[in-house]
């Protein structure tokens, strides 16, 4: 289910993080199913609990999932996903286009771009 890498230069909560969203997003994890306590998750990668935690904790604030509590964590309906994954790459575009308006693109050279971007 989950892999860590720890060649990879990410934290481990991020690299949790990443492959849960990919799970979610691909069905691989079905809308509404219980995702694994943290405890069992942590037991099952040989990780810190706190750890688990935080990649949860991220999770659920981007919509992702939703947690009960006594009961654990559940996946969020695919509208929910979508419209959570939807949220994140719109903060992530919007930061970067104001990266790359203070490195001096016009409006219209970001347009170019984003027209070349469709024809592909």
């Amino acid at each position: 289910m989950i892999m860590i890498n720890y060649r990879d230069s990410r934290p481990i909560y991020e690299q949790i993080k990443a492959q849960l969203i990919q799970l979610l997003i691909t069905g691989g994890i079905a809308s509404g199913q219980k995702l694994p306590s943290v405890r069992d998750l942590a037991q099952q990668l040989a990780i810190n609990p706190n750890t688990i935690q935080r990649a949860y904790r991220e999770l659920e604030a981007e919509g992702y999932i939703y947690s009960v509590p006594g009961k654990g964590s559940f996946a969020c309906t695919d509208s929910e996903a979508a419209a959570a994954q939807k949220k994140t790459l719109l903060k992530e575009y919007v930061e970067l286009v104001g990266r790359l308006r203070s490195l001096g693109l016009s409006d219209e050279e970001l347009l170019e771009a984003m027209k070349e971007g469709e024809a592909k």
